[in-house]
């Protein structure tokens, strides 16, 4: 069974995460600060990492930066990474960052069990001002 970590403080959005993925063929845990992101994947054994751009003293592209750097010294295998987006200008954030997709709010659970459908199939899934031509799905 997937295992997908979601970073927010904000409980309405756990809530429709936990709606819109979780049930008996995925589980989701959620942590509520971003520093307890990337201790959480380093023990759990993540498919998935959800990421609300706002979470606290540590936002979501400060996480995403965590999780890819240890990446690139070996300390970690790839865990894809959906961001969750404040606005269309934010897409150059999850780009910078090296998120593996991103739906930008309001949240519908349609289009985020397609997103996370996506990236744990090793996809991307991206959405607003595209970063290249090939990569827009939704």
């Amino acid at each position: 069974m997937p295992r997908v970590l979601l970073a927010t403080d904000a409980d309405w959005i756990h809530q429709e995460v936990d709606a819109a993925i979780a049930g008996d063929d995925i589980d989701v845990l959620r942590v509520r600060e971003g520093v307890e992101v990337l201790p959480a994947v380093h023990a759990g054994g993540f498919d998935l990492v959800v990421l609300d751009l706002q979470i606290g003293n540590m936002g979501g592209m400060a996480s995403c930066m965590d999780i890819r750097l240890d990446e690139s010294v070996g300390k970690l295998e790839h865990v894809p990474v959906l961001m969750l987006l404040d606005r269309d200008a934010d897409v150059f954030l999850a780009e910078r960052c090296d998120a593996d997709g991103w739906v930008i709010k309001p949240i519908d659970a349609f289009r985020l069990r397609r997103a996370a459908a996506a990236l744990l199939a090793g996809e991307t899934w991206t959405e607003g001002r595209p970063a290249t031509a090939d990569s827009v799905n939704g």
